[in-house]
């Protein structure tokens, strides 16, 4: 018989208590979440297109509330709101520019919020470049169906407004620091340091 040795062993390390807490709260990844309102304003900007290019005729406006509001089809070769009408070509391009960048920081998005304005943007991108690609008078040319008559303003498309509604909210985030990977400036490493310290 020994005396004075000891069978116990050390507690094996867990795998799981030694993981790294940054990670863990870390907020999971918004691509999926962006792709999906992408999908569902392209959606919507191809129905509701369609129909209008079914059912209205260019120059034969369609009062809504009045002459305030109305369904007025029109043929845009600018950009949203009808600016640059002279540069289709350029448009198209930048289109592609824009969804192209989209989807390449939508893959390290951690932000439902940033993730929310992205798809807007994107969404409304891909609307309007399918138009410049796929309608007369020709790829990289076409022009895109606009509909949407509302006081002084000028006829605009679903995408148009997706896209506009998507960067207000892009600056309104920006504006107050909150950042693309879910965190928010002056509230990150340092605020927690602090409130470990106090």
């Amino acid at each position: 018989m020994m005396v004075g040795v000891s069978d116990d062993r050390p507690p094996e390390e867990n795998p799981a208590n030694t993981a790294d807490p940054t990670t863990e709260q870390a907020p999971p990844q918004r691509l999926r979440t962006l792709l999906v309102l992408a999908a569902v304003v392209l959606g919507l900007d191809l129905l509701t297109k369609t129909l209008a290019v079914a059912k209205l005729t260019p120059g034969d406006p369609v009062p809504i509330i009045g002459d305030f509001a109305r369904l007025s089809l029109v043929r845009n070769p600018g950009a949203a709101f009808s600016m640059a009408t002279g540069m289709t070509w350029l448009l198209t391009l930048v289109a592609a520019a824009v969804v192209i960048g989209v989807v390449r920081i939508g893959r390290t998005l951690r932000s439902l919020w940033w993730a929310i304005g992205l798809g807007m943007v994107l969404g409304g991108a891909v609307g309007n470049l399918g138009d410049r690609l796929f309608r007369a008078p020709g790829p990289l040319q076409g022009h895109v169906v606009d509909f949407v008559a509302i006081g002084w303003w000028p006829v605009f498309n679903v995408a148009d407004s997706a896209i506009v509604c998507g960067a207000i909210l892009l600056v309104v985030l920006t504006v107050f620091g909150f950042e693309p990977n879910g965190t928010r400036v002056g509230h990150g490493k340092t605020g927690a340091s602090e409130g470990s310290a106090a």
